[in-house]
């Protein structure tokens, strides 16, 4: 998956829709952080795209997506990974339509 690294990274109070990439809702400035126990660290791409995020309680991150997208824009693939869970992958056309697998 794409690494966090060299992107721009901003916070966010939560997320709202079901359909993938989530929406971040309610940016949180950086020095915004330490009166909160729970945050969105978000990383997006040079052109503004969301490309992951961690979702953080209490210091421990209980939530991953990490997303890549075709050419179109349309998303190709998302890897979620939750607390003691084994990670989820999920693979969609350039239509982003989920694709089966075999």
């Amino acid at each position: 998956m794409t690494e966090t690294v060299d992107r721009e990274c901003r916070f966010f109070v939560s997320y709202s829709g079901i359909k993938l990439p989530f929406n971040l809702v309610n940016p949180i400035p950086a020095e915004g952080l330490s009166h909160r126990n729970t945050f969105i660290r978000a990383y997006f791409d040079n052109a503004g795209t969301l490309s992951g995020f961690d979702k953080v309680v209490y210091g421990e991150v209980e939530l991953s997506h990490r997303y890549e997208y075709h050419d179109n824009g349309a998303l190709k693939r998302a890897e979620i990974v939750m607390l003691d869970e084994e990670p989820a992958e999920l693979i969609f056309d350039n239509a982003a339509g989920p694709v089966s697998r075999a």
